[in-house]
């Protein structure tokens, strides 16, 4: 139990208290105070030990030193943790979401630049070498990153699947419970993707980037893809389309992209292992994702695949076997995740035991990308990822997506539509976000859809 008495910072610091004792059955009493006198006198109470700090005085404007304020009393909370555990977290006292979007704003308000940024991380929020270096070469590797309120991407949510994943904790419902709403939901879809389409041509907001994820859209049969992307007419540069579950691919379909102008597919086999595909809840095997690859090389797609590093029963040799297939396949992409077990998923309760290695395996696995001659492109985390640890998107060749990079990023709009949708306005001269989240689940969604229209209107007027 963490006590505070800097309540502005009160969420941060439960979090990385969290991180320290999670999933270990140890807890411990720890108190907080931090007296503002010029300088930051911090005094830290675990148990029946105390430690203190003395940071500088935090200068700037008043939401710098706010932020200031926040980044020394986690470091010393951080500080305070590790000795009285012993344990060190990869990612230090940072506990966000998007550490390269942290090192991308320190080197705008010039508090380091590109060439020092690896140690400037590592000394403010003592994020090991290796994360740091990780960053680093992120940021350098990321292209096309333009700030322009008028430019803005489009995302289309389908949040249906054809079986739910045991580690799964989106809002995606099963097909088969969700057949007979499903027209009214594409319908309720289409109504909306027009209205907003009329609106973003009054107010010139011109998309750059079309973006058609879930749950699996694939689900869907060829007439009702054919309708949905018919409502899609932008002269984009990048069209993708999570094809994620192999086994709900067929040629048909790919045909029904192809027409419509999709030029980038998602198929994720998350593992190359028959046995951890049925222990996950995933209903098809390896043979189906080589079959869906070769259909979708043969229509010209650039692919994108996922793989999860600290799937239940899979030892360092599983996770090279999948590395390994996955650079004979030689997607355009591979975004190698890290398990995350987060409340709702089947898997949240279940005992993992392949842990112990699990940095060194991650570790392992992104090298042997680089070698192959991948770069990591983006990253970022989710809360409850095993070990603290991160997701890494690679590409090859210079394939990035650049959907990925502007949404993790958080550096361009994001007119979002359909239901669990999130709607993001940028408002990059004053640094600030807004957003709108459309409702989780399909009926509300239908029975909400002219109140969801108006409040885009809101935040884009």
């Amino acid at each position: 139990m963490l006590k505070t008495n800097i309540s502005e910072i009160e969420k941060e610091q439960n979090d990385l208290y969290n991180s320290f004792f999670e999933g270990s059955g140890e807890e411990a009493n720890v108190s907080f105070d931090v007296l503002f006198a010029g300088k930051l006198y911090i005094t830290i109470k675990i148990d029946d030990k105390t430690y203190e700090y003395e940071e500088p005085e935090p200068v700037g404007n008043a939401l710098k030193q706010k932020s200031l304020r926040k980044r020394y009393c986690l470091r010393a909370l951080y500080k305070a943790l590790s000795a009285k555990t012993g344990k060190t977290l990869p990612w230090g006292s940072f506990t966000g979401i998007r550490p390269t979007a942290l090192a991308r704003e320190a080197i705008e308000n010039n508090e380091t630049n590109e060439f020092s940024v690896t140690e400037f991380l590592e000394r403010e929020f003592l994020i090991s070498h290796e994360k740091a270096l990780l960053c680093s070469k992120i940021l350098k590797n990321q292209h096309g990153i333009i700030k322009n309120d008028h430019l803005i991407d489009f995302y289309v949510n389908i949040p249906v699947c054809p079986t739910r994943c045991a580690y799964c904790s989106f809002i995606s419902s099963e097909m088969k419970a969700v057949e007979k709403i499903m027209p009214e939901y594409l319908e309720a879809l289409k109504k909306e993707i027009r209205l907003v389409k009329q609106f973003m041509f009054d107010k010139a907001l011109i998309v750059r980037n079309v973006y058609i994820g879930g749950g699996t859209p694939t689900v869907l049969d060829e007439k009702s893809l054919d309708e949905l992307l018919s409502e899609l007419s932008f002269k984009v540069n990048e069209f993708t389309v999570e094809c994620g579950r192999p086994d709900t691919i067929t040629r048909e379909k790919l045909e029904v992209l192809e027409k419509h102008g999709v030029n980038r597919i998602c198929i994720n086999p998350q593992t190359f292992s028959d046995a951890t595909l049925k222990r996950i809840g995933r209903q098809h095997k390896k043979e189906d994702v080589f079959e869906a690859y070769s259909l979708a090389l043969e229509k010209g797609f650039e692919v994108n695949m996922d793989m999860i590093v600290g799937l239940p029963g899979e030892s360092g040799g599983a996770v090279k076997k999948t590395v390994d297939t996955l650079l004979d396949l030689y997607p355009s992409n591979i975004t190698v995740h890290t398990l995350s077990l987060k409340r709702g998923s089947l898997m949240q309760d279940e005992k993992l035991s392949n842990l112990k290695n699990l940095n060194k395996i991650l570790s392992q696995t992104h090298q042997r990308l680089m070698e192959a001659g991948y770069k990591p492109y983006y990253l970022y985390r989710q809360k409850h990822q095993l070990g603290g640890l991160e997701n890494v998107g690679f590409a090859r060749d210079n394939l990035m997506c650049q959907f990925n990079i502007d949404s993790m990023e958080e550096c361009s709009s994001i007119m979002a539509v359909g239901a669990g949708a999130i709607s993001k306005r940028v408002f990059s001269l004053e640094n600030r976000i807004e957003r709108q989240a459309n409702p989780k689940f399909l009926k509300d969604y239908i029975e909400r859809i002219d109140e969801m229209i108006e409040k885009k209107k809101q935040l884009f007027s």
